[in-house]
């Protein structure tokens, strides 16, 4: 039954038994028969398969819960405490700005309506986020959305559009961000990073010459360079930063304002399992009471 179960998991993360089968190493046929064998088991079908796709019913999503739990203590056999409370353990990954802006109310939510649950949130940058979520390490992510089409199996939600403004010390005259780009020594936004290449991409457009002095990836970092005077710097205004701190100013780039969409990386929803279901929904949540 746990080598059923397990592959159980794998078709509801991949979507398809071909899929599952290349994941977990069996042949299409071989996961067929194992999920087949699992529903005359318990008597009833768990999947609606509708071509070559497979996805969970009412049933199966309440199976799935359950046969992670199963498997969470199958592997703890023999080094669990006898009388520890079970939990069930969601794993979320989220960049930098997030985990300091909406994530941490969301949880709070989310641990006072499951308190049966663990999480445990993997910090990176976008882009390691989407390959957790795409090898099934991860249940979802909070990221910048990424510049390419995701993979077929995995869905993108949007949840805020940061704009982003051009920042400068308080004490640095002038208002006009071409001539200041042009002429005050840069702190780039790391081009390894989403948003860094979003940066990147407006620079090369607007064909600007740089005096580049610094290149990281920390915003937080970025804005307290530029408050000390080292450079100027294009950078997105999230959450935490509708005030900016005594000693920087932002220039709005008018027309020329670009954004970076912050979302949620995830498989199909129908693929979610309850309490991972609550929490996306608490974190967009979050998202729209903080933008009202």
């Amino acid at each position: 039954m746990i080598k059923e179960l397990k592959t159980l998991i794998a078709v509801a993360r991949e979507g398809t038994f071909a899929a599952a089968g290349n994941k977990i190493g069996l042949t299409q046929a071989a996961v067929s028969a194992q999920i087949q064998r699992l529903e005359t088991e318990l008597g009833f079908e768990i999947f609606d398969r509708k071509g070559r796709s497979a996805h969970l019913n009412k049933m199966g999503h309440q199976i799935l819960l359950q046969a992670q739990e199963l498997l969470r203590l199958y592997d703890n056999l023999g080094s669990t405490a006898l009388g520890q409370p079970t939990n069930i353990l969601i794993n979320i990954g989220a960049i930098a700005s997030v985990q300091r802006s909406y994530l941490p109310d969301a949880l709070a939510k989310f641990h006072q309506q499951c308190p049966q649950c663990r999480t445990r949130v993997i910090p990176g940058l976008s882009m390691e986020m989407v390959n957790l979520v795409d090898a099934g390490e991860i249940d979802m992510a909070v990221i910048i959305r990424p510049p390419f089409s995701l993979q077929s199996d995995l869905r993108w939600t949007t949840l805020a559009r940061e704009p982003y403004r051009l920042i400068v010390p308080r004490e640095l005259e002038g208002n006009d961000w071409s001539e200041l780009l042009s002429s005050q020594p840069f702190i780039r936004y790391d081009r390894s990073s989403f948003g860094g290449r979003q940066v990147d991409r407006f620079l090369r457009q607007m064909h600007f010459t740089l005096q580049e002095v610094c290149e990281l990836d920390e915003l937080e970092a970025i804005i307290k360079l530029v408050e000390k005077g080292v450079g100027i710097a294009l950078v997105p205004q999230t959450e935490p930063h509708q005030e900016w701190p005594e000693g920087v100013r932002a220039i709005d780039l008018g027309q020329h304002t670009f954004h970076r969409d912050i979302g949620l990386v995830h498989r199909s929803r129908q693929s979610f399992t309850e309490p991972v279901r609550i929490l996306a929904q608490l974190i967009s949540d979050q998202v729209t009471a903080v933008a009202e």
